[in-house]
């Protein structure tokens, strides 16, 4: 029987690609889904109108941060992030653990949670499952993460274990300080790069009982291989009737790759944090769009584009801005790449629902052998 927030509606006849619908009371998430990151309430350079207008179903926001800025309570009085943002689809927000885990020195780790300093002005905070949660559930989110330890790479083994188990005893705790049923509870695979790990970690997870299941710890250093190597054994671990999130990644080949072995739902930061930097993704690979080469460019960014950008702007224009920082820049590169990427979830539901998601995947790698 299926569960009443994951329909699984097509799979893919020569692989494990999935193609499905997560319903939450803000609407439904057809996936294979991307979320573009909204860390501080807003995905930067876009208005959430245009985001709806490109395709986006889902955002994601962040706990730590919006912790410390503006404060979760102060949100929660002004209606929620939804309203605070004008965003009335589904967020989902990150529970702070890869934030807090990340400040090295700044944090201190126990079994009751992490108190850390502030990366702002160092003020000192405990964050532990039980108000990861309520913080979560006072933003409004729609779908909230359960509060683990993002394990770096390389770790130990005797690292990784204790760390998988005191996220496994968080997981629990986490599940019973939920007050919002209206909000889906997700649990995270930890584990390292141990696949014995991995497999105690999803099945205490499933155990447990959660309604989606994310692969943490990935994207954190590791080769492209060792990434694919862990998703393709946790994967099959997980419910086949609850949404699959791999969190952190990725790149178009991340996504493909990942799709292929059966994940549902990802989040990354980097179509946002390249188009910054003048780093373009187009269906033949990735664009340095500051090179002295598209000086004179007047074709659009990607020639099989649709997107706004592409219809309207030469790489040439795109290349004035970047060099001369113009803050279009940064709007018109983070309009074209999330465009590409929500197109490339369109393109891939559709594969799937066609059956023919192999085929589409060695599409997608023969284009990126053409040079343009």
């Amino acid at each position: 029987m299926q569960k009443k927030n994951f329909v699984l509606l097509n799979r893919d006849d020569s692989t494990l690609a999935r193609r499905g619908v997560v319903s939450t009371p803000r609407g439904k998430i057809q996936t294979p889904a991307f979320m573009p990151v909204g860390t501080l309430g807003t995905v930067k350079g876009m208005l959430p109108e245009t985001l709806s207008e490109i395709g986006a179903q889902i955002i994601l926001g962040n706990t730590y941060h919006l912790l410390l800025r503006p404060g979760h309570e102060l949100v929660a009085k002004l209606g929620g992030l939804h309203r605070f943002m004008n965003w009335d689809k589904p967020i989902l927000t990150d529970s702070g653990g890869f934030q807090v885990f990340s400040l090295g020195a700044l944090r201190q780790i126990d079994e009751q949670g992490v108190a850390f300093q502030s990366h702002i002005d160092g003020s000192k905070y405990l964050l532990t499952p039980e108000s990861s949660i309520a913080i979560q559930e006072a933003l409004g989110s729609d779908i909230i993460m359960a509060f683990d330890e993002c394990i770096p790479h390389p770790s130990t083994r005797d690292y990784v274990a204790a760390s998988t188990a005191r996220s496994g005893r968080w997981a629990q705790r986490c599940k019973k300080a939920r007050k919002d049923d209206t909000a889906q509870l997700f649990g995270i695979v930890q584990g390292g790069m141990y696949h014995d790990l991995r497999t105690e970690s999803a099945e205490e997870l499933i155990a447990i009982g959660f309604d989606g299941y994310a692969i943490g710890g990935l994207s954190v250093g590791e080769e492209a291989e060792l990434m694919y190597e862990m998703m393709e054994h946790t994967l099959p671990l997980l419910p086949v009737d609850s949404p699959r999130y791999v969190m952190g990644i990725g790149t178009p080949e991340n996504l493909i790759e990942a799709i292929v072995r059966g994940a549902d739902m990802f989040d990354c930061v980097m179509p946002t944090r390249n188009a910054r930097n003048g780093v373009l993704f187009t269906s033949f690979g990735k664009i340095s769009i500051k090179q002295a080469r598209y000086i004179e460019d007047e074709r659009p960014i990607d020639p099989d584009c649709s997107c706004y950008v592409c219809r309207k702007y030469s790489r040439a224009y795109l290349r004035h801005l970047y060099q001369n920082n113009e803050i279009l820049s940064s709007m018109l590169n983070t309009h074209h790449n999330l465009s590409y990427y929500l197109g490339l979830m369109a393109e891939v539901r559709e594969a799937i629902e066609k059956r023919a998601f192999g085929v589409f995947r060695k599409d997608f790698y023969r284009k990126r052998e053409v040079k343009q």
